[in-house]
């Protein structure tokens, strides 16, 4: 490669390195979806049971024989429930219609309407305790390697942290070394991430990049500026990644507030479609998500691997694009809950 090229292609990764690597992904941002409202009604009260009929009075007669009409079951016998793989429990003397199972002599009381099935599981089933994700990071779909990245997070006694850590590698990292890192953490909620401190370090020193949320006042401070209004379900430049696995409809498309450490805007997802993709890990079924945009940026997330993010690609205005593709993915056998 001439040396007059080594050096501009050095330049040209130096401009795109905070794209990829930092906090500079321009993203498509929307106005705030409408403010849906409903009005909740009171069920309207269950009719009473109707009585049975008193028994008329024999003096002489001889106590009768309940008869029972052929092919019906006893009057005790308890109908028998296939209750199929699910988080939600099913009581074991409900019947399949929502009614208790009567008790001899005595009448069936009004029951409440059964709460609706959850949309995702808690945060705490969703992922393991501990895993990593490493990425190779090429220049163009040419499988031309200009750095690495690893992803680590823990999960423990209902927090999380995530941290990237990215380098330049090879003859990038002889003419422009680089090397950043970005830390998110907070809690794990039943809706899932949850982040409270979102911070970006260069070279070992930390940056003004950062966000601080406050979940009790709603409130969201990005680097010191003054305090702002807090969305609610808003994530991290790095948290959000993560985040889309415990979406209830992720392939519906979504849009999600995010706070970059520079700013905090609405950003738009598309889906896709699933796609099946092979990469350096192995060949994965995917949901493929783009975010469009004066720079445009794709994830595949990975089925089999609790929608993990096993490629991004971050695509400027110029048209020039950078690739991380999974290398290594470890997951602990014990979950976060353990």
């Amino acid at each position: 490669m001439p040396l007059a090229l080594i050096f501009a292609f050095a330049a040209s990764l130096g401009v795109h390195a905070l794209a990829l690597f930092g906090t500079d992904i321009d993203l498509s941002t929307t106005p705030a979806p409408p403010v849906i409202t409903a009005e909740l009604q009171p069920l309207p009260r269950p009719k009473p049971p109707a009585e049975p009929p008193a028994k008329p009075e024999h003096k002489a007669a001889p106590k009768a024989k309940a008869v029972r009409p052929h092919g019906a079951p006893p009057a005790s016998a308890s109908p028998v429930l296939s209750t199929p793989e699910s988080p939600v429990a099913v009581p074991p003397s409900a019947s399949s219609a929502g009614e208790p199972a009567e008790t001899p002599g005595q009448s069936a009381a009004p029951v409440a309407p059964a709460a609706p099935k959850p949309e995702a599981a808690p945060a705490e089933s969703r992922l393991p305790a501990r895993g990593m994700i490493r990425y190779r990071i090429d220049r163009g779909d040419r499988g031309f390697a200009v750095g690495v990245s690893t992803h680590d997070w823990a999960f423990a006694d209902g927090a999380y942290r995530i941290t990237a850590v990215t380098e330049t590698s090879g003859l990038a990292a002889l003419f422009k070394p680089l090397r950043i890192e970005l830390e998110s953490r907070g809690r794990l909620t039943a809706e899932g991430l949850q982040p409270e401190r979102f911070m970006i370090r260069r070279d070992g020193s930390e940056t003004n990049e950062k966000a601080q949320f406050d979940w009790a006042q709603m409130q969201l401070r990005i680097g010191n500026g003054a305090a702002q209004p807090l969305s609610r379900g808003a994530q991290d430049l790095l948290s959000f990644h993560y985040q889309l696995g415990f979406l209830p409809h992720p392939e519906a498309g979504k849009t999600l507030p995010i706070a970059t450490g520079k700013k905090y805007e609405n950003y738009r997802l598309e889906s896709l479609g699933d796609e099946e993709i092979e990469i350096p890990a192995g060949k994965f079924r995917t949901l493929h998500l783009r975010a469009p945009g004066d720079n445009t940026t794709e994830l595949w997330l990975a089925y089999d691997y609790l929608l993990l993010p096993v490629k991004i690609r971050h695509l400027d205005r110029d048209g020039d694009s950078f690739v991380q593709v999974a290398t290594e993915i470890r997951l602990s056998k014990e979950s976060s809950k353990e």
